[in-house]
């Protein structure tokens, strides 16, 4: 017998004692946190930075917790090939077709796709994104205590929310800026 509850789940708390375990697991890391596969030191601002805009981009874009791969790609619409078209009916034939199968209407990004994209944009770059990543295993390591936990891994959960990923990302930033080192590193 299964029993269901409306009873909203409260999102990830991560208290300041959880950011001092994660400190202390950064200061005990095989890598060095703070270097960038550059070779260059990254600051804990510009962590937090990259860190915060994923969290604006989730909250813009919506999050989902995994991608569906199992869904059927191109059964929806069919582009025509009829030689008779005009290229007006082509060029709309053509648009219907992009629209209908970008599904725009489903929240798209996952934990990992917001870090790498915001990566990609004017809010960081390859090495915060990928800081901000051992950032976030860090503190979810300290929050399960857990030595093998992983971020992404946590994000995927069934029970995950939006929240909880907020909370996570929020986390991580005042992580970075708390324990990251100062200075100019992009």
């Amino acid at each position: 017998m299964t029993v269901t509850t409306n009873i909203p789940v409260p999102a990830a708390v991560f208290t300041d004692e959880t950011l001092g375990k994660a400190a202390g697991l950064a200061a005990n890391a095989y890598q060095p946190v703070w270097i960038g596969q550059s070779g260059e030191q990254v600051s804990g601002e510009a962590v937090a930075r990259h860190l915060e805009a994923a969290t604006v981009l989730l909250d813009k874009d919506g999050w989902v917790r995994t991608y569906d791969y199992s869904k059927t790609w191109g059964t929806s619409a069919t582009l025509a090939s009829d030689e008779s078209m005009t290229v007006k009916d082509m060029v709309r034939a053509l648009l219907a077709f992009v629209r209908e199968e970008s599904g725009d209407t489903e929240p798209h990004r996952t934990l990992l796709t917001a870090l790498r994209h915001v990566g990609e944009g004017a809010h960081g770059d390859s090495d915060t994104a990928a800081i901000a990543s051992v950032v976030l295993d860090l503190v979810v390591r300290a929050h399960t205590g857990c030595d093998t936990a992983r971020a992404t891994v946590w994000s995927e959960r069934l029970h995950r929310t939006h929240a909880d990923i907020t909370a996570l990302l929020m986390a991580g930033a005042r992580f970075a800026r708390a324990y990251g080192p100062a200075g100019h590193g992009a």
